[in-house]
């Protein structure tokens, strides 16, 4: 048997691997699992992709194999120390840089497909030797440069907000729209010239180059702080089709599966995310939706009333009497690193037989299943953390809330004022319950920057200071 064969067929076991990877890590209960297949899987492509390029190889086999082993060494020390430095507060920063290194990627895969393929192109100015698939193939390399570009420069730009590098507010540039279209346009006639130029088609793939990189920049740019998570995961699925472009150009099945999979996956869960904050997907993609973030919305006032201060006993003292208690964690928990005493005060709260709860928004924090991976990390168990759906219907029968630097989230203007920006967003009713106490280190608004009347409610208090201070002193007076 050929080491061709064996290769395919190993790819074929590595993209089963990825799909049951992804149905892994659909569930909390099963994504250890998920992980593990996936790795296995990501290994298994490795391995028999360094054994195809040895068997491909004109050079001798010594020298492939050592220059793919620093390639290897390097990747694995870099990967490994920044798997060990990174803060969970950083992990989203971290995932938008990662997919600009995908992005970058697949342009030069695409640039070195387009200069070592002396067929792609006759000096006709017409597609080459073979014809229509020498075109397919100048096809392939125009898209897969485009899409990467986008993916390398948006990827940048959403790394910079999220890491406070950049303003988080989005960049309102007048015409934005139409200079996105124009941008797609040029993109358009490039391709054509490009498809015509013969061996001259350097010169339009470079233009195109810069032409997408400005367009990914500016579509990232043009969107706010408060949507980047779902920029986040549109971003994944932009790095998925340049991996999937990638696999055409350099004719490899299992890349073209992978990417196709990351692509799908990631286009679904920036719907998913659009439509639990009432966003339009279509719009998102296209560079933002709207206001500028840290203005307060025109209708609604900026004072909403007074509030009323706790102290760490009483919200105890509270805790103590309470028979069903819910905690609504957000970004501000990361921030505070809270999630052990967190954990540690929701185990003291069950050991006394109190009904004890997380429910947690679609979008809290900043990435897609940030708050259960912290809660997980803390070792919470999976039957306690509920998503917004399933527990927005048991705050009128709870007891005490307990809002852990969460804002937006649970923002009744969401509700209750047409004029709010994030009007319509599905947020958690946590206002319902007989008592709720809100864990902030001031009365500044959250990152859509949009004032929260829930704060100034007769059933809220206030409970000022760093969140990790404060729970750990209601576990002492627990």
């Amino acid at each position: 048997m050929s080491v061709e064969s064996v290769v395919q067929a190993v790819y074929l076991v590595a993209a089963v691997l990825f799909v049951l990877s992804l149905a892994g890590l659909s569930k909390q209960e099963t994504a250890r699992r998920g992980v593990l297949l996936g790795m296995t899987g990501m290994g298994l492509a490795l391995v028999a992709t360094v054994a195809l390029a040895l068997d491909r190889s004109e050079r001798p086999v010594g020298v492939t194999a050592g220059l793919i082993l620093l390639v290897l060494l390097v990747g694995a020390a870099v990967g490994t120390w920044r798997a060990r430095t990174v803060e969970m507060t950083q992990m989203p920063e971290l995932i938008a840089l990662l997919h600009s290194f995908v992005g970058a990627a697949a342009v030069l895969v695409g640039f070195g497909s387009y200069l070592t393929d002396p067929g792609s192109a006759g000096s006709d100015g017409t597609a080459g030797a073979d014809g229509a698939g020498a075109t397919v193939h100048l096809v392939e390399v125009f898209l897969g440069v485009l899409i990467g570009a986008v993916t390398f420069t948006g990827s940048v730009v959403a790394f910079g907000k999220l890491s406070a590098r950049l303003r988080s507010s989005p960049l309102l540039l007048p015409g934005r729209n139409w200079l996105n279209l124009a941008a797609l346009l040029a993109c358009g006639g490039l391709l054509w010239w490009f498809l015509t130029a013969g061996e001259s088609g350097l010169v339009p793939l470079l233009l195109m180059t810069v032409v997408a990189l400005a367009l990914g920049w500016h579509l990232v740019a043009a969107i706010g702080g408060g949507d980047m998570p779902v920029v986040v995961s549109m971003l994944n699925s932009y790095s998925g089709w340049a991996a999937a472009a990638a696999g055409f150009m350099l004719g490899n099945d299992l890349l073209i599966i992978t990417g196709a999979l990351v692509g799908s996956s990631g286009a679904i869960l920036s719907y998913l995310m659009c439509r639990a904050m009432n966003r339009s997907f279509v719009s998102v993609i296209l560079g933002g939706f709207g206001a500028e973030p840290g203005v307060v919305a025109q209708g609604a006032p900026a004072e909403q009333g007074t509030y009323r201060e706790t102290t760490a006993l009483e919200v105890a003292d509270r805790l103590t009497a309470a028979r069903s208690v819910i905690v609504v964690p957000g970004y501000g928990m990361a921030v505070a690193k809270a999630q052990y005493p967190v954990a540690d005060l929701v185990a003291r709260l069950t050991a006394r037989g109190t009904t004890v709860r997380f429910g947690i928004h679609p979008v809290a924090g900043r990435l897609p299943g940030h708050m259960n991976v912290l809660l997980a990390e803390a070792k919470v168990p999976y039957d306690q953390v509920l998503g917004m759906d399933e527990i927005n219907d048991d705050f009128a029968t709870t007891d005490v809330v307990l809002v852990i630097g969460a804002n937006d989230t649970v923002n009744p203007a969401a509700q209750d004022d047409p004029a709010s920006p994030i009007a319509g967003m599905p947020v958690l009713e946590v206002w319902q319950a007989r008592e709720v106490v809100v864990f902030k280190r001031s009365m500044a608004t959250g990152y859509a920057g949009v004032q929260n009347p829930l704060f100034f409610r007769e059933n809220t208090a206030m409970l000022f200071g760093d969140a990790k201070d404060q729970v750990e002193l209601i576990v002492q007076a627990l």
